[in-house]
């Protein structure tokens, strides 16, 4: 599909329409043929301008719904399951929180990205060039700016352990690519290693607390208590109805159910809107038409609230969008559009299901109280913000790989930059924050311990899934030279961290933080070089 913009302007859109390399798979908008077909050629500037801000507000998107959304519903899952400590609690309050629901949660954007961009061997590129890139560039420029802005002692054990096993999955991967393909039991490995590093996570942990002698006591020095937000906590859409203490009536009083529905799906809080700076309003003002649908098709159950946020009319509208929701994004709406016996369509029969229970549930409760199934909600609101986030992530590889096709650039190169810079940004503003608040010890764990998620599930789940019992394996060839160079630049920015840091002590500095950005500036410029083609290397 490259091939297109060597051919007269006159003939790109034939030739996107007669080429089956130019068709996208899955998505609600077909891209190249909006860039190709609807905008003349010499309105391409404007085509490109306009994909680039819909790229970004699909990264606000992403955001939005993983933070607001997705997070808080695993954590309410966790603690209606009960889980024990060395599982929920540990990987929600301190710097094991990469374990499991919580990486979960941090890592789904990169997760479903992954996932999607395995789904075609055209795109894999972009899978493996965002894994590997933003593993680059979250191990030497986030990790390096904790130790420019604060600089500290680093946790010996958690970071020699996080570091060798992302070092062994960086390998893995080397080997996977240099294969060319990745085989059932290669894909189980990847998911079997990253159950091995919760295990011993959850071993080490327990040991050293046995060896403090204080059982499950708050965690020590090297695992302070994770600040769950930088800013002032805002709960899930729903903080325009909560009183602070300043404001909360004296007397009880019962608000109408239409009063209810009216206040919860209010994304804004007026009292913060007036206290908060220009930027941050221009920026709320974006995510607002965002958080409004999420609000309306999204339920949210959150444990620390008394009425574990239960909003009676809300949650009775939720029974009947979030399954519709979930037919019609489910491969791009073709189940929810699927006719009956060719008479009555999925959609219709869901509508009528989720209107009957609504019903049911709205005259069986009340305002006040919410139900014993409650906790129903909070899986209903997982499944659907996955729907949001794997939806989001499907058009986000298709503008990418448009964006590839029109400017000629293979997809590692795109995975590495865009999409990785996409992803990682919002770690990077919360794990410097973090060390600013003095935490530094705390984001520097996160640095390793969230990326090993990243790459062990989503190279070993995005690629399991796409397995068939006809072909129990996954091809995956490298698009170009540029794999090789970010598989070299990872392995050796490991390699770096691991001898300099016991080097030096656990005792990191200004200039550890100085040598990483360095580096990273250097990697950034050898892949472009190559990809322009300034530099050649022979590959394997």
């Amino acid at each position: 599909c490259w091939e297109v913009r060597k051919h007269n302007s006159s003939e790109w859109c034939h030739f996107i329409q007669s080429n089956p390399d130019c068709r996208l798979d899955g998505g609600f908008l077909d891209y190249l043929n909006g860039v190709f077909c609807v905008f003349p050629p010499r309105l391409l500037p404007l085509a490109v301008t306009l994909y680039a801000l819909w790229l970004l507000y699909l990264f606000i998107i992403l955001g939005v719904t993983a933070e607001k959304f997705f997070c808080p519903n695993l954590s309410a899952i966790s603690t209606n399951l009960k889980l024990s400590h060395n599982v929920a609690v540990f990987s929600l309050t301190s710097p094991l929180h990469g374990v499991t629901f919580l990486a979960f949660g941090n890592g789904a954007p990169d997760v479903f990205s992954a996932v999607v961009a395995f789904s075609d061997p055209r795109t894999a590129g972009l899978a493996i060039g965002a894994i590997f890139g933003a593993g680059v560039f979250v191990t030497t420029v986030v990790a390096g700016g904790i130790a420019l802005v604060k600089p500290f002692m680093a946790a010996s054990r958690p970071f020699l352990r996080d570091v060798i096993f992302y070092m062994a999955a960086v390998f893995l991967t080397f080997v996977v690519l240099y294969l060319g393909r990745i085989r059932l039991g290669e894909a189980l490995g990847y998911l079997g290693l990253y159950v091995f590093y919760v295990l011993t996570v959850v071993l080490c942990t327990w040991i050293h607390r046995r060896q403090r002698g204080d059982g499950l006591a708050p965690p020590g020095p090297w695992e302070p208590e994770m600040p769950t937000d930088v800013e002032e906590p805002e709960s899930s859409g729903t903080n325009s109805g909560d009183y602070g203490e300043e404001y909360r009536p004296l007397l009880p009083s019962r608000e109408t159910s239409l009063r209810i529905l009216t206040t919860a799906l209010s994304p804004l809080d007026y009292r913060k809107w007036r206290r908060k700076p220009w930027y941050w309003r221009l920026f709320k003002a974006l995510k607002v038409p965002v958080e409004l649908v999420l609000l309306l098709t999204v339920p949210v159950v959150d444990p620390d609230k008394d009425d574990l946020n239960w909003k009676r009319p809300l949650n009775c509208l939720h029974i009947l969008t979030s399954p519709l929701l979930c037919v019609l994004t489910l491969k791009s709406g073709a189940y929810g559009l699927y006719q009956i016996q060719g008479i009555f369509p999925v959609w219709g029969l869901v509508t009528l299901v989720g209107s009957a229970l609504a019903l049911i549930i709205f005259v069986s409760t009340s305002n006040e109280e919410p139900p014993k199934y409650h906790c129903v909600f909070a899986f209903l609101g997982f499944l659907a913000s996955a729907m949001w986030i794997n939806a989001a992530a499907t058009e986000l590889v298709n503008i990418l790989r448009t964006l590839g096709v029109i400017f000629q650039l293979s997809n590692t190169v795109l995975g590495l930059t865009l999409l990785a810079w996409g992803n990682s940004i919002g770690d990077t503003f919360s794990d410097l924050t973090m060390a600013r608040q003095g935490y530094p010890r705390m984001a520097f764990s996160a640095c390793f311990g969230g990326i090993i998620f990243n790459i062990l599930v989503g190279v070993g789940l995005g690629c399991l899934l796409q397995m068939t019992s006809s072909q129990p394996l996954v091809k995956l060839e490298p698009d170009s030279p540029l794999v090789w160079v970010l598989a070299g630049a990872l392995g050796l920015s490991l390699v770096f961290s691991f001898v300099t840091v016991p080097a030096q002590c656990f005792q990191l500095g200004k200039a550890y933080g100085i040598c990483l950005i360095a580096y990273y500036l250097a990697f950034l410029c050898v892949a472009l070089l190559t990809e322009f083609r300034v530099i050649h290397f022979s590959t394997p």
